[in-house]
């Protein structure tokens, strides 16, 4: 299937402003629908293209790249091993898994000023220093991310095209649904929680209707990332330290406490890891603050850091992948909101996720008052103009929220809007927003 990915948009503003100028670089995980979504952009939106993959390229067709002297027998080569005519800035040629053929990347500042035809480069895990280390990195790329299916991505492809727009303009409107809108809502909710956004997920749940059929299908993209991590890390600590992001989450300690899961190592002796990990595109890393302020990548914490995965359909199924399989019961209980678990940390990764990609870089602060020793955590902060807007994640109640009090109390002129986000209907606290889980994008 192909769905509609709000990337597009900004490759189609790429290809129109840039002209050829620079290259476009897709990063992103694996199985995250790249290829599928270059290709579709490409025969949409140019004449004719040429997409090699070098996961599969012949010797041949790599050969090409270890000599860019003269690019009149680049092109001829290229056209004719792969039959396409290409037409003078009206084709388009794609590097698909780039990362396998570094020379190829390097090739792209010869290839964008020569300007005859455009450029798409896909890859993942592309960032990783072995893969690039003997090239030199072009400056003539422009990069971005496709990040799983986003919560509107999974409503569009699931037929649900209004739904977001109803959610847009509640936001706005600021005010309760009323218990049969919200319900349905948290319904939809939980099930896009539940499938996630990989795409190949999405396909089998709408072929299927089966969540076990979905659940299998998560089970092997998550095989595929584990040894992924074995492979550029044979010790097997990038391995371990993405097996146990769900287990650090529940055990809702203030870092990711590396010790617990590798032996005699800390968040120090890991940094190199945990930078590949981050740079896979399969995790997202939120670092604590030292001082919570306008420009908190000035005060982040390299140290102490949580980290959540970027697709939460993903950490559901390596939450429970106790079994050989995920029973229905276990899908059916989560969607109906009854499973008898704490589930606080499963929404924890989901706003992790949404606040990602919807663009923002995440930070939480821990600290104590002064009239106690008691830990408190804001959860997530993000930075509005010249405020500082707290959030605090509950999956149940709301009406203790006593660490988004203290932190409002204690940096008062800094604050500006602050949120409870929360399983229940919008209403309001006196200063505090409790926001439905299902607008946290909108933030």
């Amino acid at each position: 299937m192909i769905f509609k990915r709000k990337l597009y948009d900004e490759m189609l503003r790429w290809k129109n402003e840039r002209q050829g100028k620079t290259a476009l670089l897709i990063e992103g995980a694996r199985r995250v629908g790249k290829s599928t979504l270059v290709e579709d952009f490409a025969k949409k939106e140019y004449k004719s293209y040429i997409l090699i993959d070098f996961s599969n390229a012949s010797k041949q067709v790599s050969a090409l790249f270890e000599d860019m002297m003269d690019l009149d027998f680049f092109f001829i080569n290229l056209q004719n091993a792969y039959g396409v005519q290409l037409i003078k800035r009206e084709s388009v040629i794609i590097f698909d898994e780039v990362q396998f053929q570094p020379l190829a990347r390097q090739a792209i500042k010869h290839l964008v000023k020569d300007g005859r035809y455009d450029y798409i480069e896909t890859g993942s895990l592309i960032s990783i220093r072995k893969n690039i280390k003997d090239i030199l990195l072009p400056s003539e790329e422009h990069a971005v991310t496709l990040h799983p299916m986003d919560l509107e991505e999974f409503y569009w492809a699931t037929g649900r095209t209004t739904v977001a727009d109803q959610l847009r303009q509640a936001f706005s409107m600021q005010r309760p649904m009323g218990d049969a809108v919200h319900r349905k809502w948290m319904r939809e909710l939980r099930l896009y929680m539940l499938v996630g956004g990989m795409p190949q997920a999405v396909e089998t749940y709408i072929n299927y209707n089966n969540l076990q059929a979905v659940d299998e299908v998560k089970r092997e993209i998550l095989d595929l990332y584990i040894n992924d991590f074995r492979r550029i890390d044979n010790t097997g600590r990038a391995s371990k330290l993405f097996a146990a992001i769900p287990s650090q989450l529940n055990n809702n300690a203030s870092r990711y406490q590396v010790g617990s899961v590798i032996d005699n190592q800390t968040s120090e002796r890991v940094t190199e890891v945990v930078s590949d990990l981050e740079d896979s595109k399969t995790v997202v890393m939120a670092y604590r603050v030292n001082n919570p302020n306008v420009g908190m990548g000035m005060f982040q914490d390299f140290s102490h850091y949580k980290m959540f995965m970027a697709d939460t359909g993903l950490f559901v199924t390596l939450a429970f992948r106790d079994k050989t399989y995920t029973e229905n019961i276990i899908y059916q209980k989560l969607l109906s909101d009854k499973l008898e678990a704490n589930l606080g940390y499963v929404y924890e990764n989901l706003v992790a996720q949404m606040l990602h990609t919807a663009g923002n870089n995440l930070y939480y602060y821990t600290f104590r008052t002064d009239k106690g020793n008691y830990n408190y955590e804001i959860d997530f902060i993000l930075s509005r103009g010249n405020k500082l807007v707290p959030l605090e994640v509950k999956s149940s109640g709301y009406k203790s929220h006593k660490s988004l009090d203290e932190f409002c109390e204690k940096f008062s002129s800094r604050v500006g809007n602050r949120y409870l986000i929360y399983t229940k209907d919008y209403q309001k606290d006196e200063a505090i927003i409790c926001l439905p889980v299902y607008m946290t994008s909108f933030l």
